[in-house]
């Protein structure tokens, strides 16, 4: 019989060699068997027949149960905080940990040295943000519910006040990010409608997917800011709904996050694994509150 590496199988299936690994820890690849701390996979093998991922996601449940009930200290406080903390972060704010949980859990300022009120708006936008994207979770992405999540975002703000700049509209003028050029104003709606359709001719997204959707978003660029929120909160929304852990890219790797976007084409397992590490951080938080999950 032939085997095949990790690496190798890993190709063959289009699947991350980590998910491979632990499928065979786990004794989900029949046959396969570890040579010292080499696993040998028979080449026939079968991946693992997956559940439906819609049903029983417990996690999805569970964040729109303790935003109704208003609960502290659950999965849903733990994730409105940590995701508007690190988001907002990466895109500059100033707000600290601290101040964005006292924020959440009490509605009120309660900071005495100088803040860009910015910051504070885009932090309250931003809890709103996400509490659309768990009460919308299995409503269909799409150009309007994308854009609902930008006027979300950026209402209120200073930018909002400007006449060239469209709160929950595509751009208008051109912008680069990180030096590179993003898509023409002219151009953004068809290229948009060609990544969404794209997207949804794939049936059975995998984690793998919903990144590379991230990826052909921040080039596009749509907005004239706020694409990097919006996009990691597509990318949270889109693996809820189709019952994958999902992931906060943390603002202390955020340059490797950056590095994988700007790498995608060419090196695409640096962008990968720095979400499948923020996933296994996710992962822990879910086995502190004994939140059942699926692997990949």
């Amino acid at each position: 019989m032939k085997y095949s590496s990790v690496k190798d199988f890993a190709i063959k299936w289009n699947i991350p060699e980590r998910t491979i690994r632990n499928y065979c820890t786990n004794g989900k690849i029949e046959g396969a068997f570890l040579t010292g701390k080499t696993w040998n996979i028979p080449h026939d093998a079968s991946l693992p027949v997956k559940k439906n991922k819609k049903e029983n996601n417990l996690l999805l449940f569970q964040l729109k149960e303790q935003k109704e009930m208003k609960l502290k200290g659950g999965i849903y406080h733990r994730t409105q905080i940590d995701l508007t903390y690190n988001s907002n972060r990466i895109e500059g704010s100033q707000l600290s940990h601290e101040q964005t949980r006292y924020i959440f859990e009490t509605n009120t300022i309660g900071i005495t040295e100088s803040i860009n009120i910015d910051d504070i708006i885009e932090t309250t936008n931003h809890f709103r943000c996400i509490d659309y994207i768990i009460d919308k979770a299995n409503t269909k992405l799409t150009e309007h519910f994308i854009k609902e999540l930008h006027y979300l975002l950026k209402f209120g703000t200073s930018d909002s006040n400007k006449d060239w700049f469209k709160v929950g509209d595509y751009k208008k003028m051109a912008n680069e990010v990180g030096g590179h050029q993003t898509c023409p104003p002219d151009q953004v709606a068809l290229q948009m409608k060609n990544l969404l359709k794209n997207y949804h001719s794939i049936e059975n997204k995998t984690i793998i997917d919903i990144i590379d959707f991230h990826y052909k978003f921040e080039k596009i660029h749509p907005f004239q800011d706020g694409n990097g929120r919006v996009g990691r909160l597509i990318m949270f929304k889109e693996c809820l709904v189709n019952n994958i852990v999902p992931f906060i890219i943390n603002e202390s790797i955020k340059f490797y996050y950056y590095r994988g976007l700007n790498e995608w084409e060419n090196i695409p397992e640096y962008l990968t694994d720095t979400c499948l590490s923020a996933q296994d951080n996710y992962k822990n938080i879910l086995n502190y509150f004994k939140i059942p999950f699926l692997e990949n």
